[in-house]
């Protein structure tokens, strides 16, 4: 735990993916939240098509959706969402002719059903 998604618009074609989640895994560990580096699992998902509002102008998103184990207090809650949009803002040069939107969505998974093994 945590587990982490990122969605990314397909026409972020400068977006490197795999140094990205390295550097939001990074980000989640430094919090002191979680117990060990292993724990915090990340993807990432390419979308091919969206729609960003009604405009015909070139959008896109990157959208990061947390999922937490319930118990953490909403403070914490707010520094790890913060934490993790600024990492998003200074991943580097945004394309100039692309209005890009960051979101960051912290979503509580129940404490008692959730079950995780590790094998190996």
């Amino acid at each position: 735990m945590p587990h982490l998604h990122l969605e990314y618009t397909a026409n972020l074609t400068g977006l490197a993916v795999e140094k990205t989640l390295l550097r939001l895994n990074n980000v989640l560990m430094v919090s002191g939240q979680f117990a060990s580096e292993s724990d915090i699992k990340s993807r990432a998902v390419k979308v091919e098509s969206f729609q960003v509002g009604t405009s015909l102008a070139p959008r896109g998103f990157i959208a990061v959706r947390l999922s937490l184990l319930s118990g953490r207090s909403g403070q914490v809650k707010q520094q790890l969402s913060e934490s993790l949009l600024a990492a998003l803002q200074d991943l580097g040069d945004w394309p100039a002719d692309i209005q890009v939107q960051l979101s960051v969505q912290l979503v509580d998974m129940d404490r008692e059903s959730y079950s995780k093994i590790a094998i190996g």
